[in-house]
């Protein structure tokens, strides 16, 4: 009885730590859920907070107090801009799965591998602290986001509701516009 109890754990053991078949998912394939995450939520919630967060860390930003240079001044700081740029290689993968697409579907893949593509040059400008090579990625993948945008958001937009009335930005930082005043009231010499 001692032995069959030994010879049944054993067998129990090896079966436990020999190589399982992974497990298939429901339906044989894969399952795409686009719908829980509606597109301007996407944007809203993945790819602007990826590129904004690239963005804070390249170039400077002008304030009453001066030029302030943005580029990241410890290891912390540069694998922020790596994740996000490898969040924007995966914003790009994903805006192409089925259902995301927009039309004129062709251009609407272009402008997502181009987003996979400059992020990962910005991802690799980060991981070399290249600060020149972020700035200068960070402004492609503003270009690329720009255009699409004026194809698939503002475009659309004038074309349904015209052109925008009054003065849609906001107005500056009173800092900044005091500044800015100063600058205007010197004469030109």
């Amino acid at each position: 009885m001692k032995r069959l109890i030994t010879v049944a754990a054993c067998t129990a053991l090896l079966a436990a730590c020999s190589p399982q078949k992974p497990a298939t998912p429901t339906g044989g394939g894969a399952k795409f859920n686009t719908d829980a995450l509606p597109m301007t939520e996407f944007m809203g919630h993945v790819v602007d907070p990826a590129s904004f967060a690239y963005w804070k860390g390249s170039g400077t930003e002008e304030t009453a107090k001066g030029a302030k240079d943005l580029t990241p001044s410890t290891d912390e700081g540069w694998e922020a801009m790596e994740t996000a740029a490898a969040v924007l290689i995966e914003a790009g993968n994903a805006l192409q799965l089925p259902t995301r697409a927009r039309a004129p579907e062709a251009d609407w893949y272009k402008f997502a591998q181009q987003l996979s593509a400059e992020a990962v040059l910005a991802k690799a400008a980060a991981e070399k602290h290249d600060k020149d090579g972020v700035y200068s990625e960070g402004a492609k993948i503003y270009l690329i986001c720009t255009a699409c945008h004026k194809e698939y958001v503002i475009d659309p937009g004038i074309k349904a509701n015209g052109p925008a009335q009054g003065n849609p930005l906001p107005d500056w930082p009173a800092d900044v516009k005091a500044k800015q005043q100063t600058y205007e009231a010197k004469p030109a010499g």
